[in-house]
């Protein structure tokens, strides 16, 4: 018999039960999703979350007490205080704001949250939101991440020596790395990167493995943060 996958781990943190219901049910209700823990504001998320493994962590922003910002930051320093391996080391973190240009969205997206996602998405939005950043081969709702980052592109591009040393890290590059970072700061996954580029998928993992590795980032939202402090991708293009 084939071996059958285990579902992704997902948690729910949101101050309005009536919010956590509603994902719950529809999550619940995919085969290869599951809910393993909820919380109502950040506090009992870092909690639950140093308790509970989870894959995906779906986080309002904005919340009493606690709010999404500081529970990602703590959340993922948790995460990376884990032993190589462990089941809590490579959770992943979804924003879900009510607004899509909103720099709470930005804040948590530098605080390294994966991605952000409006409240309103249609159901499969979500659902497919959820496995692409398991997954991490793409950048959720590329168009709403390109506009956030539009608005705030001049807050990102104030001098501060992170920036800098984004900027020797992104020099640092090779010719073919460099194509394939612009593609991804447009928001291209790697199967569009790949025929673009008329390589195998594989080779494009390989080269975005590199690139993370280089510029010292988490995952493609970082890397699109970065490409739009360093200049490479500028705001309408």
């Amino acid at each position: 018999m084939p071996e059958v996958s285990a579902p992704i781990r997902v948690a729910l943190v949101d101050d309005q039960q009536l919010v956590r219901s509603g994902f719950g049910m529809l999550i619940n209700s995919q085969p290869d999703l599951e809910v393993v823990a909820e919380a109502g504001n950040g506090i009992e998320a870092v909690q639950a979350l140093s308790a509970t493994a989870a894959d995906v962590v779906l986080m309002d922003v904005r919340m009493p007490g606690m709010d999404g910002i500081e529970a990602t930051r703590r959340i993922l320093e948790q995460a990376a205080a884990q032993p190589v391996g462990s089941q809590r080391a490579d959770v992943k973190i979804v924003v879900l704001t009510t607004f899509d240009l909103d720099e709470y969205a930005l804040a948590a997206i530098q605080a390294g949250a994966s991605g952000f996602l409006l409240k309103d998405a249609p159901p499969e939005e979500l659902l497919e939101a959820i496995r692409t950043v398991y997954r991490g081969d793409a950048v959720i709702a590329p168009s709403t991440t390109r506009r956030l980052l539009d608005h705030v592109a001049p807050l990102l591009r104030t001098q501060t020596p992170e920036q800098t040393e984004h900027a020797a890290a992104v020099e640092r590059l090779t010719a073919r790395e460099r194509e394939v970072f612009q593609l991804i700061a447009q928001g291209q996954s790697n199967p569009e990167i790949a025929a673009g580029l008329f390589l195998s998928e594989a080779t494009v993992k390989t080269h975005v493995g590199h690139i993370l590795a280089k510029l010292g980032a988490r995952d493609r939202v970082q890397v699109v943060v970065i490409a739009y402090e360093t200049g490479v991708v500028a705001p309408g293009t």
